[in-house]
């Protein structure tokens, strides 16, 4: 049974689940079996009963491939859609820093994100389920050196939320990280080098909007950050350490949100992965 009542202008929302899904790495070396882990953490979402996934990007490993290998850029872009496609759920993507092919030249197709757009559309978007907002961005561009929002996916956000209501629900989709303790935890050092430059900025765009959570990946870390009653979550990765075992105790995993309402709770699920190489 599905409840919905007016509350401020906004329609309350239905229970539903999802799963979010990051850095997949699938890869064309064979002995990983990346493609056959992606498959068995598919398959542990879909039976967890979740309405559709969300990818936190890094799904393919493209990024270092030379300009001789294009064709292997593609093929690997294939066999990944492949896969999402014979899923039982819809995917929504969100593009990391591995999955841009740079080695083709800046007039050809390919390059840059070209591949991406080419098999999945857009590298920033938004959708709605169920009466709640997803943003998807693209954290992975580069601005003076560093990852960042560039003007035009500003300009682009800018317009959205000024069309969203301020107690509207909002889910965001980040590759890079807005919020990262990854250095302090791994190195005891603080820098901005795995989050996005101009972080503040962007996250100062919902100052007046009712953004419940930022879901991040890049880091292959689980993190859990909450500030200004705002719930930041690195879901550690599916490969984790890039299908080699652990990465600094987080498992292969992905995270499973369940929406009630206005309110939400979360677990990251080891989905069972065992290393075959």
């Amino acid at each position: 049974i599905a409840y919905l009542f007016i509350r401020e202008g906004v329609v309350a929302q239905e229970k539903f689940s999802f799963a979010f899904l990051t850095d997949m790495h699938v890869n064309a070396n064979p002995k990983s079996q990346s493609q056959e882990g992606l498959k068995q953490a598919i398959r542990s979402a879909e039976k967890s009963g979740v309405d559709f996934i969300i990818s936190g990007g890094d799904n393919v490993d493209v990024d270092g491939m030379k300009a001789d290998r294009k064709d292997d850029a593609v093929n690997l872009y294939k066999r990944y859609k492949q896969v999402i496609d014979s899923s039982s759920l819809k995917w929504y993507l969100t593009i990391g820093n591995h999955d841009r092919f740079w080695h083709d030249g800046k007039s050809a197709a390919h390059y840059g994100t070209g591949l991406f757009e080419t098999y999945f559309g857009k590298t920033y978007y938004s959708f709605k389920h169920k009466g709640w907002l997803f943003i998807i961005l693209n954290s992975a561009q580069i601005c003076d050196g560093k990852y960042c929002i560039d003007d035009a996916q500003k300009l682009w956000l800018n317009s959205l939320l000024a069309d969203t209501p301020a107690d509207q629900p909002i889910v965001v989709s980040t590759h890079v990280p807005f919020l990262s303790l990854y250095y302090p935890v791994l190195e005891g050092r603080y820098t901005d080098a795995d989050t996005f430059g101009n972080q503040k900025e962007i996250f100062d765009m919902f100052a007046d909007h009712n953004l419940k959570l930022v879901l991040q990946g890049h880091q292959h870390l689980y993190e859990e950050i909450k500030v200004k009653g705002v719930q930041f979550i690195t879901a550690g990765a599916v490969s984790a350490n890039w299908w080699s075992g652990a990465f600094h105790g987080t498992e292969e995993g992905f995270l499973k949100v369940d929406i009630e309402g206005n309110d939400f709770d979360w677990e990251y699920v080891d989905y069972g992965w065992e290393i075959k190489n």
